[in-house]
């Protein structure tokens, strides 16, 4: 059975789940893999056969979305281009983590895809949205990598489609405990507005892993270090918490790891607001507007909260089986 398996290349948690997705789906035949978009700070350590440019959001300083430059470097001509090319029809199985590309791809050559993602879990209503939810917003979710099935994860398994998340193996390993620092992961922040949040509460020390900086340093109490996959594992590990935006597979390792989470979902980014809408209604504290009050709420959260338990067990192999049980049964396959 020849496979593709297409990935989203915009922000890290597409990539670090596809990490322990590959070595699964490689035991059900020979493997493809196809990635697009620009926003990964990590890699996927897989041969990757199609590399598309795809259409990325590129995060901004002031905790949002740049829009001007995310439609300045846009290259719609070539996502057609590349959407149109796209040798889907070569392939008996494809899998999709949110990459339109090959999504689109599918969708015009009338071949079916198959989701397994965070994002398929916004096809159930019953999954937790904002209070002002955007029907734009939901609209281009649901049609940025349109599929014809879903296996989808998110915090709690909201309906019989959705499944916890992915828990990447080398996180599983870790050994969590608590040496009293807080991790910071907030790549729509520029270092300067992260430090002004951090500034008044001085009685811990900030490890930030920041999108803006290529060379550690310190300032005062709050250490800044580039974005290196294993050195954030380390600094979770060994965290009182994690700070962080709306993500979902940092809020989700971090969760799994018995740390508590503050979470300060993007500006203007529908997809964000509805993973902060999950975790508050779990009970961790969300920060809607991103400035006023929030070095204050911060400080209280350092001082006075607490983990949540939550059971996130691993799943992933069966989750595939199960895939690939009801794609061999969808079709006449030898």
């Amino acid at each position: 059975m020849k496979i593709l398996f297409a990935v989203q290349g915009t922000g890290n948690g597409h990539i670090s789940r596809a990490r322990d997705i590959i070595p699964i789906l490689k035991k059900y035949g020979s493997l493809d893999i196809a990635v697009s978009g620009t926003q990964a700070d990590v890699s996927l350590d897989y041969p990757i056969l199609y590399r598309f440019y795809g259409f990325s959001f590129i995060f901004g300083t002031k905790g949002g979305v740049d829009q001007w430059k995310t439609l300045k470097q846009s290259r719609l001509g070539q996502l057609w281009k590349d959407i149109r090319t796209a040798p889907v029809e070569d392939y008996d199985l494809i899998i999709n983590d949110f990459e339109p590309v090959i999504a689109w791809a599918c969708k015009w050559k009338k071949i079916p895809c198959i989701g397994l993602s965070h994002q398929s879990a916004f096809l159930s209503p019953k999954t937790p949205r904002p209070h002002n939810s955007w029907n734009w917003a939901e609209w281009v979710l649901k049609y940025y990598a349109p599929i014809d099935h879903a296996y989808a994860f998110h915090f709690e398994s909201y309906d019989d489609f959705i499944h916890t998340p992915v828990i990447r193996e080398e996180v599983r390993a870790l050994e969590s405990k608590n040496e009293g620092h807080y991790t910071v992961y907030l790549p729509a922040y520029g270092d300067d507005q992260i430090f002004k949040i951090l500034e008044k509460t001085k009685e811990v020390r900030w490890e930030v892993f920041s999108k803006h900086s290529h060379k550690p340093y310190i300032r005062d109490h709050v250490f800044f270090k580039p974005i290196e996959n294993h050195a954030y594992n380390d600094s979770l590990s060994r965290s009182a918490g994690l700070l962080t935006g709306g993500g979902f597979e940092g809020p989700a390792e971090a969760l799994f790891l018995g740390k508590k989470i503050f979470s300060i979902p993007m500006k203007g980014q529908w997809e964000q607001q509805c993973n902060s809408a999950a975790l508050e209604k779990m009970g961790v504290p969300v920060s809607w507007k991103g400035e006023g009050d929030l070095p204050e709420k911060i400080r209280d959260w350092v001082l006075h909260a607490k983990p949540i338990q939550v059971n996130f067990p691993n799943l992933t192999e069966s989750i595939l089986e199960e895939l690939i049980n009801n794609y061999r049964k969808s079709v006449s396959f030898t």
